[in-house]
């Protein structure tokens, strides 16, 4: 029988490298394509008088959606899992680690947060009611949530748990080398310090140094994990051959949250605005708390936990954040439930 290998990853974080780590890269045209589909398809709803706003609306609205989006996502990344950044200085610009976004850091609760505060004031500025422009940030959000997880996959971030090399989805993600790898899996592959054309005993010296602490020895070592990496990249054969028997596969969580966060969740949402179409304002942006909740719990199970947090009760910090946007989801529900059914072209009498 054929036995299956992992998939190496391959993938350069780059659509277009103009020098060095300057360039055009994949996870800013997957936050633009997100962002050109919500303009899309709401303009469609508008031009059909199926939401709350009209055709003009649509472009102020969309400006609110990416100023949320961006300024939430950042700063909770910041609040809930890097709090230091809000202390930490560097003599090279951009000086504050808030925001150094060079580095990635963005949070999908915090963006959450941040579309909602975003679409409040939108509503308020255009006297609309905010459930209501609520209700399509959410029927929308599935766009920008599915292309943000494939762009993670494509900068090997958000890695899933180990699996058996053989399972059919396995991937092996090179950017642990730089990420994750401690001295002891350094020292474990000797055959590293022949590829740098180390001597034995300046290998070890380096890796003993390492060990003690030494900033020098642990950034000549951060380096020689970009070196392999953009080797992999590069498609260099031979440091494929060196790189991939060293690397654990693993579950590619990033596209199992791509499909729920995308694919279902945008199904359920459809099926809600589109099939059951509700009475009333709030019902869709309340469903979309309480089924990408649930999804993010269950996809979590395969991803490894954010480095430093440790679990609470088994959960991970996302799966607890998740946990109160379902509670939060249910308590929308009921409030609006208790809300008047309003009375308008966008809004025809239907079930609940």
């Amino acid at each position: 029988m054929l036995e299956l290998a992992a998939y190496l990853h391959r993938l350069d974080p780059f659509a277009w490298r103009i020098s060095g780590d300057f360039g055009i890269r994949w996870y800013g045209l997957a936050y633009a394509a997100g962002f050109v589909c919500l303009y899309l398809f709401a303009r469609f709803l508008a031009r059909r008088r199926r939401i709350v706003m009209d055709e003009p609306q649509v472009g102020d609205f969309v400006m609110y959606a990416i100023a949320g989006t961006l300024l939430g996502g950042r700063l909770g990344w910041v609040l809930f899992y890097n709090p230091s950044a809000l202390w930490t200085f560097t003599g090279a610009a951009p000086w504050w680690e808030v925001l150094a976004i060079n580095r990635g850091g963005m949070a999908s609760h915090g963006g959450m947060i941040g579309i909602v505060i975003a679409m409040s004031l939108f509503a308020r500025r255009h006297r609309l009611d905010p459930f209501a422009v609520l209700d399509v940030a959410a029927l929308l959000a599935p766009f920008g949530l599915f292309f943000g997880r494939l762009a993670n996959f494509v900068n090997g971030e958000l890695r899933g748990q180990p699996c058996d090399p053989t399972f059919p989805l396995a991937v092996k993600f090179p950017q642990e080398i730089v990420e994750d790898w401690s001295v002891a899996q350094w020292r474990a592959a000797p055959q590293l310090a022949r590829h740098f054309n180390l001597p034995a005993l300046r290998w070890e010296e380096l890796l003993t140094r390492a060990e003690q602490g030494s900033r020098e020895a642990l950034a000549q070592l951060t380096q020689y994990g970009r070196d392999l990496l953009a080797g992999v990249q590069a498609g260099n054969e031979e440091v494929i051959r060196l790189v991939e028997p060293l690397l654990i596969a693993r579950h590619p969580s990033q596209l199992y949250q791509a499909f729920a966060e995308g694919i279902v969740l945008g199904s359920v949402l459809a099926f809600i605005f589109f099939v059951l179409r509700p009475a009333r304002h709030g019902v869709v942006g309340a469903w979309f708390l309480i089924t990408y909740g649930v999804l993010r719990i269950t996809t979590e199970i395969w991803r490894l936990p954010d480095e430093g947090i440790e679990r609470v009760m088994g959960l991970s910090r996302g799966q607890w954040l998740s946990v109160a946007m379902v509670l939060a989801g249910g308590i929308v529900l009921w409030c609006v439930r208790r809300r008047p059914v309003p009375v308008g072209p966008t809004s025809p009498p239907a079930s609940e």
